[in-house]
């Protein structure tokens, strides 16, 4: 029997991409299921690292474990970064992206009709999902592209799995899927192409093989 927490430490370290913090024009913030995204990215505004923030997402894939059904992940965020003391007139709202190739795409289309133009790009994400989230940056936007420079909420594995808000048996779902996407997206012109070493993929085949293959492409 495999330690399931022992593969997706493995997974969850690969996405992590660790990226040196530093003052940007911008903040670009995914939206999720994940309140505390907004709440790191308000920190970061409070902090002086950037300007403006551009919150995007409708309602994406974490709609199942989400507190705040039927509101877009957005306008949820922004209004949690408002109540922290960001200013509303900093912030942008991008409310109709449902996947991370939407949220690039919508997000930099926003940024054009207000004439916005950034040279670097904060981006902010869950922990496990920096890597994808960055490498569809570099695919999706258009050229010439900012410096985008990932960040997300300074949160162990262990301290995530044992939130009852964010379910384990989900992220780790979630991971796994992610995971499968940065091998296979770059072959659609999703993702660049990003090496996967040896001992993730074998966490990857280990846990689809314990069950975690809920966030899988089927097609």
């Amino acid at each position: 029997m495999i330690d399931i927490d022992k593969q997706a430490q493995v997974i969850w370290n690969y996405m992590l991409l660790k990226q040196p913090l530093k003052k940007a024009d911008l903040m670009l913030v995914f939206g999720s299921h994940d309140i505390r995204v907004a709440q790191w990215a308000a920190k970061l505004y409070l902090e002086g690292y950037a300007p403006k923030i551009l919150f995007s997402g409708n309602e994406g894939a974490g709609r199942e474990v989400s507190s705040f059904k039927g509101v877009p992940e957005a306008e949820r965020f922004a209004q949690e970064a408002a109540e922290l003391g960001v200013p509303k007139s900093v912030i942008l709202i991008e409310s109709k992206a449902v996947n991370t190739g939407e949220n690039v795409k919508l997000s930099y289309k926003l940024l054009i009709e207000s004439g916005i133009n950034p040279k670097k790009i904060i981006v902010v994400q869950k922990p496990y999902m920096e890597r994808r989230t960055f490498a569809t940056l570099k695919a999706q936007w258009p050229k010439p592209q900012p410096e985008f420079i990932a960040s997300s909420p300074d949160i162990s594995y262990e301290q995530y799995i044992r939130d009852p808000l964010y379910p384990k048996d989900y992220t780790i779902n979630t991971m796994v899927g992610d995971l499968q996407r940065i091998k296979e997206y770059p072959k659609l012109g999703f993702q660049i192409v990003q090496e996967i070493p040896d001992e993730v993929w074998n966490a990857y085949e280990k846990l689809v093989a314990a069950g975690y293959n809920k966030h899988l492409i089927t097609s």
